[in-house]
């Protein structure tokens, strides 16, 4: 397990603030006490809390051209027909996945193909489990075009927690099927839009693993 290059500078201030704040607690009374051991435990905590958040794991993905694998670690909480406006226009399959603040926050390409497609939206922090979120939130839209599938569109979306989305997606690169096209910190939600003919193979209330739960296939 290692940390990812998107949590150095917030684990950097983090350790900044523990420090500041056990030296002025030391400044304010070099005798330790019970309230000293209390204050430490709390930002030992803070700084477990903080690092866990950042921890990247390594998958290992065995590429599969007929399946789109699992782009986030979390809980499906959408699988439904609905009309995707911002690129198709059309119905699509929709899976959406929530990823809670103990999530792996690491995002990867479902699929093989080349970014046709790419946007940045700002917006408002719903909880990301309120339908609006899809529409209102901060996000990022990907659609990348593969051989098989069609154009299938990812959608990062910032939640209540969330206040930066990086997303690594250029239109007009070739990705490949497992590589990390991003990061969500502090968790939120990742929605898929899928062909009609896919077949979806997780329903609302599973669990599944970025890059080794298969979402769905032709």
């Amino acid at each position: 397990m290692k940390i990812h290059k998107e949590g150095f500078t917030t684990l950097f201030l983090t350790l900044l603030f523990i420090t500041a704040t056990t030296v002025l607690l030391n400044v304010i009374d070099d005798q330790q006490t019970w309230l000293h051991y209390v204050v430490y435990a709390i930002l030992g905590l803070l700084f477990l809390i903080i690092l866990q958040f950042f921890r990247s794991p390594l998958r290992i993905v065995s590429p599969n051209a007929n399946s789109i694998i699992c782009p986030a670690d979390g809980k499906v909480v959408v699988v439904e027909k609905t009309t995707e406006k911002e690129y198709f226009g059309d119905e699509r399959i929709q899976v959406s996945i929530f990823m809670s603040p103990v999530n792996v926050h690491v995002n990867w390409y479902p699929l093989n193909g080349m970014v046709e497609y790419f946007k940045y939206h700002p917006g408002k922090y719903l909880f990301a489990w309120n339908p609006k979120s899809s529409t209102d939130n901060e996000r990022t839209t990907v659609v990348v075009k593969n051989e098989l599938f069609g154009h299938v569109l990812i959608r990062q979306i910032a939640g209540a927690l969330a206040r930066r989305i990086v997303c690594y997606s250029k239109e007009g690169n070739q990705v490949s099927q497992g590589s990390e096209m991003g990061f969500i910190k502090f968790g939120s939600r990742i929605d898929l839009f899928l062909p009609l003919n896919a077949n979806v193979l997780v329903k609302p209330g599973d669990k599944v693993i970025g890059c080794k739960t298969v979402i769905a296939t032709l």
